[in-house]
């Protein structure tokens, strides 16, 4: 059962290093998400799953000790999902943000999976995805990677659309509320066309906390570099 959730934004340049001159930038969305990873480790679960976007080749399941690295991003600077020997798969970007939050997080002695959920998968997949892994044990907690539409302003990566304020507008109520019917209600074909990675990751989110009737609270929100970027607690 799903006993607590972070959402948290899964670009690189969370990691400073990566980030270099600009990494002050991004300050107060590490400052949130340390915050956001204290509530997960306060739940106590016997397990945690880090959950991001993925292409075709990196989705699925990860094991504790996944190593990961942003060297395509012109850092040599690796991370691991736990401890624990290494996997055979290498981390996609967001699980690899994600593993270098916990990096930097005092985090508890519980277990930590990964979970690549490809961009393209459907709501109701996305859903049942969630349902199988809130059941994998009896105190579940999710870290939730994911970004908001890429497409705020005129540099933006993806342009500007003048749907993207909206769409992250209300994402960011449905997270910062807990709102499990908000975010099954977001339209993947929108969310495709705003470049919102996020998308399927909240979806999995939704499936998993049916029934758990978890608060949320809002930590971060803002759209620098015209993403949409949140933080929010579930517990």
């Amino acid at each position: 059962m799903l006993v607590a959730a972070a959402v948290c934004p899964a670009p690189p340049l969370l990691v400073p290093e990566v980030a270099a001159g600009a990494a002050a930038e991004l300050g107060d969305a590490r400052t949130a998400c340390s915050d956001a990873l204290a509530v997960l480790a306060a739940s106590r679960p016997d397990l945690l799953v880090v959950v991001g976007a993925a292409d075709h080749d990196h989705r699925g399941a990860y094991p504790q000790g996944a190593r990961g690295g942003f060297r395509g991003f012109g850092v040599a600077s690796d991370v691991q999902l736990g401890e624990g020997e290494e996997g055979p798969r290498l981390l996609p970007p967001a699980l690899a943000v994600g593993a270098w939050l916990l990096g930097h997080a005092r985090w508890g002695a519980a277990p930590v999976e990964g979970f690549g959920v490809e961009e393209p998968l459907d709501t109701a997949r996305c859903l049942e995805t969630g349902r199988e892994l809130g059941a994998r044990q009896d105190r579940v907690a999710l870290l939730v990677m994911g970004d908001g539409s890429a497409r705020r302003t005129l540099k933006a990566p993806g342009y500007l659309d003048e749907r993207a304020a909206a769409f992250d507008e209300a994402a960011a109520r449905a997270l910062g509320a807990a709102d499990v019917a908000a975010l099954t209600a977001i339209d993947a074909g929108l969310a495709a066309e705003l470049q919102a990675a996020g998308r399927a990751p909240w979806q999995v989110l939704a499936g998993a906390a049916e029934g758990a009737e978890l608060e949320g609270r809002l930590l971060y929100e803002d759209a620098p570099y015209g993403v949409g970027y949140f933080v929010a607690t579930w517990s």
